[in-house]
């Protein structure tokens, strides 16, 4: 991983209009330098553990979200840190959490997957206060036009609640989400591979 290989692709993505989120879940500790390098403005992280070492090692280097499953009991870091959480989908975490959010809502059904049932949303709405948008994560898959109908009925419920923010699109499939109206991707591996 170089930085000019992820500077390069970065800007690509970022050419689009989207706010890159580097997806950091499996990257070292030595290896957030590179993305600093890379002029990387956003980070996501998945497991607030891992969240709390790379933002003691690099702090301001970056603007930090949350990506990952939040569980109630994370939140304290998750607020002390992140700027946003693109996966809010739990009552006992909206109680406690304390920062912008996006509410992650599972289109697909997938028992394997977080997030709330699209007829939740109006309910979670009136739970939290500071929901900016939607997040979702679509069956994995080779095909990224097998994203889009997943994309553009998570736009759809966002215009329905008058939200403006959907993060949607992951390194398989972001072109497609950008279509489909993404503010946010989440990219790790078309960013980092050289």
């Amino acid at each position: 991983m170089s930085p000019e290989g992820v500077r390069e692709r970065y800007e690509e993505a970022r050419a689009t209009g989207v706010t890159v989120v580097a997806a950091t879940k499996y990257l070292s500790l030595d290896e957030l330098a590179v993305l600093a390098e890379a002029g990387v403005e956003v980070v996501g992280e998945n497991r607030a553990q891992d969240l709390e070492a790379k933002h003691a090692r690099y702090g301001d280097a970056f603007r930090w979200h949350f990506i990952g499953h939040l569980q109630s009991r994370k939140t304290k870091t998750v607020n002390a840190i992140c700027e946003l959480c693109h996966s809010l989908a739990s009552e006992s975490a909206a109680k406690r959490l304390e920062i912008p959010a996006l509410i992650e809502v599972n289109l697909s059904g997938e028992g394997s997957k977080s997030g709330i049932a699209p007829n939740e949303l109006p309910r979670y709405l009136e739970l939290y206060p500071d929901v900016r948008g939607l997040m979702t994560m679509p069956p994995e898959t080779d095909d990224p036009e097998a994203s889009r109908p997943y994309f553009r009925r998570l736009r759809e419920l966002a215009e329905q609640h008058g939200l403006k923010e959907l993060s949607m699109g992951t390194s398989q499939d972001w072109r497609v989400a950008v279509e489909e109206g993404a503010t946010y991707v989440r990219l790790g591996n078309s960013l980092f591979r050289d």
